[in-house]
């Protein structure tokens, strides 16, 4: 008999046990940005971090979840549960993970998580928690500052294009507070081709980054480029 296509297998029964209500884990964020995570093998399988800040961090509490085993195709697929703490881990690593600049340990978005089911204050009187809070809040500095740094440089070697800058770059700059002209929205201007070379290239400079034409004289000579 041939093996069950994945239709078959999608359309066959599950049946999951009974939960444990103990079973929780809360994911604490200081990362101001929502986060949607999504498992299509897991059951529950979306998990929506809120933005928080260390002022007041979001707090979001999972459970366990189910897999599915394929085991015979006659009988219904066998559940594979999953601890809650497994899952916070997942979610975390899973998002993080791929994200540009951070290393998973010193250098990364403020996301831990911690066993059980934990309240706002629990988050700020708890000696242990709050070690893990102070923790992630120099792990995210770390990680915006390498993020400005980065915006700095592609900044100056795109000759101000604003797709260079990443809106993790944005967020960083405004989070340690810093007046940096790519982190303000209003400054992005339509790009226009270069005259020499054909490249896009931002108006509000004279000269072009790629071939280093100066493509507006007048802009030059009003900022002292030439004379």
């Amino acid at each position: 008999m041939p093996a069950p296509s994945m239709f078959d297998i999608r359309n066959r029964p599950t049946i999951r046990g009974p939960v444990n209500p103990l079973d929780k884990a809360t994911i604490i964020s200081i990362y101001n940005k929502q986060i949607v995570e999504t498992k299509p093998t897991l059951q529950p399988g979306l998990f929506i971090l809120e933005p928080g800040t260390f002022a007041k961090p979001s707090l979001n509490v999972v459970g366990p979840s189910s897999w599915w085993k394929d085991v015979d195709d006659k009988q219904p697929l066998l559940e594979i549960p999953t601890g809650a703490l497994s899952i916070a881990e997942s979610v975390v690593r899973d998002y993080c993970n791929g994200l540009f600049a951070c290393n998973m340990g010193d250098t990364m978005p403020g996301i831990f998580y911690v066993p059980g089911e934990v309240t706002e204050v629990q988050v700020k009187t708890d000696p242990k928690i709050t070690i893990q809070l102070n923790a992630a809040k120099a792990k995210q500095d770390n990680w915006f500052n390498l993020l400005v740094k980065f915006a700095d440089s592609f900044w100056a070697r795109s000759n101000g294009n604003p797709l260079t800058v990443m809106d993790d770059m944005r967020l960083a700059a405004i989070e340690l507070g810093l007046d940096k002209e790519w982190a303000k929205a209003h400054i992005i201007r339509e790009l226009v081709r270069c005259v020499f070379c054909g490249t896009l290239r931002n108006p509000a400079y004279p000269k072009c980054g790629h071939c280093l034409e100066i493509v507006d004289k007048k802009l030059a000579k009003e900022l002292g480029l030439i004379s």
